[in-house]
């Protein structure tokens, strides 16, 4: 009764600072952290209970909607269920940020300013750490654009298959937060119309470029060499932020002469 007795005595003073729902789906994802609750585990029933908030049990409702789709929780049906703590996965984390994005998209100059001093940070964490499965599946990625391509859709797919190498690298990075970052970075450029743009762009040394960077970056890796894999990487993220932006100011010149 102790933990209800206090739960019950912060709500109001912050319910009215904020809509209702959001406000009890705040203090249930404190209670979550606050008690070690775990992936899997159930959440007590006196947090699901709309008299601990003080709340209707549409609120209720509506505050455990919320931290449904925030990926905090899981509801199930039936014997044994109820409301369970669910990990949230790294590519819906992604996908929340880059829809803060969707109307008002970062410059290309705005991601590569942040992108120049995190690669080369997450190129240097990799040096000498990375299991031989790991070369393997870099390596493989980098064959997807190897030879030339014979349509402008298979160019394309070359295109994203060079951002999916900086994904991997991202992957396999021990510290999360860094690796997470990196990983949104990539995602943007990914998903931002103007950089799709020119990405569909024909240019064949474009590749030959990306192809010459990520060997060189492996071999640094592989040998351990923190500080070669860093400068690699960082003069990577130049000559790739002077090519999009070269690109882009080439388009947009076109457009305003039509």
């Amino acid at each position: 009764m102790a933990v209800r007795e206090e739960i019950i005595a912060e709500v109001p003073a912050v319910i009215r600072r904020r809509k209702r729902p959001d406000a009890v789906a705040d203090q249930i994802r404190d209670r979550i952290v606050e008690h070690g609750l775990s992936p899997g585990d159930r959440l007590p029933h006196e947090w699901i209970e709309p008299e601990t908030w003080h709340v209707s049990r549409g609120t209720l409702r509506e505050a455990l909607k919320i931290l449904e789709s925030q990926g905090l929780t899981l509801s199930k049906t039936g014997p044994g269920g109820g409301i369970f703590v669910a990990s949230v996965e790294t590519e819906q984390a992604i996908r929340l940020l880059d829809n803060l994005f969707l109307h008002k998209p970062p410059t290309i100059a705005d991601i590569y300013a942040i992108r120049k001093e995190l690669e080369p940070l997450l190129a240097a964490s990799l040096a000498g750490k990375l299991a031989p499965s790991a070369f393997a599946s870099l390596q493989a990625n980098i064959r997807l654009y190897e030879d030339e391509p014979a349509t402008v859709e298979e160019e394309y797919r070359q295109r994203m298959a060079e951002l999916d190498f900086h994904d991997e690298l991202a992957r396999l990075c021990e510290n999360r937060l860094l690796g997470f970052l990196c990983r949104f970075l990539v995602s943007l450029l990914r998903d931002m119309a103007v950089c799709r743009e020119v990405y569909q762009q024909h240019n064949p040394v474009l590749r030959e470029t990306g192809l010459h960077y990520q060997v060189a970056l492996l071999r640094a890796i592989k040998a351990g060499d923190a500080g070669r894999a860093a400068a690699i990487m960082r003069e990577h993220m130049i000559t790739a932020e002077a090519y999009m932006l070269e690109r882009t100011e080439i388009r947009r010149g076109y457009r305003s002469k039509r």
